[in-house]
């Protein structure tokens, strides 16, 4: 669906252009564009390569498994129907490590494992199960200390001060996380009572 949005917004810019005589003005910005994707591409590289080999050390010194750890009561707080000692506590907890570095990127291999394990418990393969819903909102509410995504942008376009939005950043994830736990234990509840 989204190709035909993306494709049908590119031959509307194009078709608009060639009536308008300013086809030679989209095809500088579609230049101009490209160029600036390839630039911001190498910087966020960089970044993300940097912080998925931190996070590739902490897994190899133990810190993931000693953070899942530490994160248990939380985790069976959200997710009291996965048996303890799953293998989706792991990479549930690293999905939820990455996103609160800021590493949305680095978050999505975890994620998707998590998701998968997530899967084997679920008997109706068809309908996501309760414990799926609450990663995928809990993930997408993204409670994260460092936006390294945002600064690496910011410091890109020439930003003064790339780090003044941390304290912002840090109080909307968390009000986004805590509403999304509650509007999904809201939800989980009303289910229980039908």
């Amino acid at each position: 669906m989204l190709n035909y949005l993306w494709g049908g917004m590119i031959l509307i810019g194009v078709l608009v252009g060639a009536f308008t005589g300013r086809l030679p003005e989209v095809t500088n910005g579609a230049i101009e564009s490209a160029k600036e994707a390839v630039s911001i591409s190498i910087t966020m590289l960089g970044v993300l390569s940097m912080w998925t080999g931190i996070m590739r050390i902490g897994e190899d010194a133990g810190l993931i498994k000693s953070l899942t750890k530490k994160l248990m009561p939380f985790l069976r707080f959200l997710f009291p129907r996965i048996p303890k000692g799953h293998k989706s506590f792991e990479y549930i907890a690293a999905n939820f490590i990455a996103n609160f570095l800021g590493l949305g990127w680095g978050a999505t291999p975890p994620g998707i494992k998590a998701m998968q394990e997530l899967s084997t418990l679920n008997g109706r393969r068809s309908i996501a199960s309760r414990e799926m819903c609450m990663f995928m909102i809990v993930n997408m509410s993204s409670l994260q200390l460092v936006s390294v995504n945002l600064l690496a942008y910011r410091a890109q376009y020439g930003s003064q001060n790339p780090s003044e939005i941390i304290g912002p950043g840090i109080l909307t994830t968390l009000a986004s996380t805590v509403a999304s736990i509650i509007f999904a234990k809201l939800m989980e509840r009303r289910e229980g009572k039908k």
